[in-house]
């Protein structure tokens, strides 16, 4: 029977960070991964470019998180932002800020920063297993002695859970760590998907696949009521729609779509008020009376559009700019200004960007990622029920986390030594 200090389950962005760590403090790890290869899906984030976290301030940053953003006060305030890039850059990775405070390596290749945290691990001697799932946790009077695996028994002072969620299972997420925290007492919030696409019912969104639309803004409706609002870009699909402002706001359409009717309503040009737009659409019939409708909309629509928008207002599109009546005008307008989407199902969860929903935030310590319920155990990462809008700040929390833990975990194994800290003395420092 093998024996180390603390044991890893999960070789992803979190589990690596939280087992650098634990090495770096001084412990024995050792490193469990169920698939041939760490890093799965941090190769893939940002579509291969790796939107590594934001530099938004961390009131901001908390923000992004909603009602269990608070909850990373502890491991923010551990390792953060800048933490995070001097890590990386002292580790070959240098990063640049883009558009919207995200921030990237300057290579664009996700592949770097998951060689950058597998060098961390050789670096501090710890172990890895690949192909080896785990089977079971193993507790003792309240207490984690190790994991079970398919191929034997690990005993272990401390156990870090970090399996990720259950998106992208190809990557190894495929959930199995709900099930291990759930067997040893764990309460999980349900799981469901966020940042992902949604599906349309609207027939004529077929024709736009592949148009990209940007500046636009989306209010998402709940039976006619607002209850989210987005700016930026987004996308046709041959399903329905996505794009960075869609997949802000999936989330809360995933939870409201037992609730009633959704939809999105999407302003195509929100820079005008309903009065200038309707100015702006006066001036276009005067100068160009003579023009076809379709004519006078290309004007204003990328042309992809132009079909779809006719068809919704009823008006004949050879129609002439001097034969369009002043109400058939202000529904050009309200349309520009309030095109509806509805929305009936979003994506499968095995294609969403995360997993919304895990192990309960009130179950764990912020302070340290140890569960509440039972000694020795730690969690971070996607496992936790924990989860933001696109922008670098998942990633963010799957590395503050990871760190918190494995720093944790060091410090329950006996004779661990205190290894070098990045964001000052654990316990003496204030949490919110």
């Amino acid at each position: 029977m093998a024996k180390h200090q603390v044991v890893v389950v999960g070789g992803g962005a979190s589990g690596m960070m939280a087992a650098g760590r634990a090495a770096e403090c001084g412990a024995d790890v050792l490193l469990l991964e169920k698939t041939p290869r760490l890093g799965n899906k941090l190769r893939l984030t940002g579509k291969g470019r790796c939107n590594i976290t934001n530099v938004a301030e961390l009131p901001e940053f908390i923000a992004h998180f909603g009602e269990t953003g608070r909850f990373l006060y502890g491991a923010f305030s551990r390792f953060f932002v800048r933490d995070l890039r001097v890590f990386l850059e002292r580790r070959g990775v240098h990063s640049v800020v883009e558009r919207g405070g995200r921030v990237f390596p300057v290579s664009n290749d996700a592949r770097q920063v998951a060689a950058a945290l597998e060098g961390y691990l050789v670096a501090n001697g710890v172990q890895v297993r690949r192909k080896c799932p785990v089977t079971h946790l193993l507790v003792e009077g309240g207490q984690a002695v190790g994991v079970q695996t398919r191929q034997d028994t690990i005993r272990a002072d401390a156990v870090i859970l970090a399996t990720g969620g259950a998106s992208y299972p190809r990557t190894g997420s495929d959930g199995d760590g709900y099930r291990l925290a759930a067997d040893v007492g764990h309460q999980i919030v349900p799981i469901r998907p966020a940042l992902v696409p949604l599906v349309a019912k609207e027939p004529w969104i077929r024709a736009l696949q592949g148009l990209s639309l940007r500046n636009v803004r989306v209010s998402l409706l709940l039976n006619g009521t607002e209850i989210g609002q987005g700016f930026g870009e987004m996308l046709f699909t041959h399903f329905g729609v996505s794009g960075p402002v869609v997949l802000t706001l999936s989330k809360r359409a995933v939870d409201a779509l037992a609730r009633g009717q959704i939809c999105l309503s999407i302003n195509l040009k929100p820079a005008l008020t309903p009065d200038e737009l309707d100015e702006r659409l006066r001036r276009e019939l005067d100068a160009h009376g003579r023009r076809q409708l379709r004519g006078i909309l290309a004007e204003l629509l990328p042309g992809k559009m132009i079909d779809g928008v006719v068809t919704i207002l009823g008006i004949a599109a050879d129609k002439r700019g001097h034969q369009i009546t002043a109400s058939e005008r202000k529904g050009i307008g309200r349309l520009l200004q309030d095109l509806r989407v509805t929305v009936v199902e979003s994506r499968p969860l095995a294609e969403a960007i995360i997993t919304a929903g895990g192990i309960d935030t009130r179950e764990i310590s912020p302070r340290t990622m140890e569960s509440r319920l039972i000694r020795g155990l730690f969690f971070c990462g996607e496992v936790i029920d924990v989860d933001a809008d696109t922008g670098g700040y998942n990633l963010q929390a799957a590395f503050s986390t990871g760190y918190l833990a494995g720093e944790s975990a060091a410090r329950v194994v006996d004779g661990a030594a205190s290894g070098p800290a990045v964001g000052g003395d654990l316990e003496n420092r204030e949490f919110v």
